[in-house]
């Protein structure tokens, strides 16, 4: 069995309708431009009345049309969301420019093959 650290579901569209059919569960998500570049890594938490739902829904209000996200339902959503970063800042040598701006405080490092 194999272990999959990075998060390589299809890209769905980020808009309110998309959003509204995902589920009220905690997770992790990928937010991208259309291109595909990976702008935020976020988590749905306990803090989040409708986990991943509520979570997407706020993220199209704010940022608007053409965007794309993906989504994975985890319990684990805070240790998925640091594994998340870590991968992504050793695939590309830094974390996606928006979770640049307001980084975790601390976040180690991770060497995927």
């Amino acid at each position: 069995m194999s272990i999959r650290l990075r998060l390589d579901k299809p890209w769905r569209p980020l808009t309110h309708e998309e959003a509204t059919r995902l589920p009220g569960q905690l997770g992790v998500y990928q937010i991208a431009d259309a291109a595909g570049t990976v702008l935020y890594i976020g988590q749905a938490g306990a803090r989040a009345p409708f986990g991943l739902r509520s979570e997407l829904q706020r993220e199209a209000s704010e940022r608007g049309p053409g965007c794309q996200f993906r989504i994975e339902v985890n319990m684990q959503y805070r240790s998925r969301w640091f594994e998340l970063l870590m991968v992504h800042r050793a695939d590309h040598g830094a974390l996606p420019p928006d979770n640049a701006r307001n980084p975790p405080p601390v976040l180690g490092r991770l060497s995927p093959a």
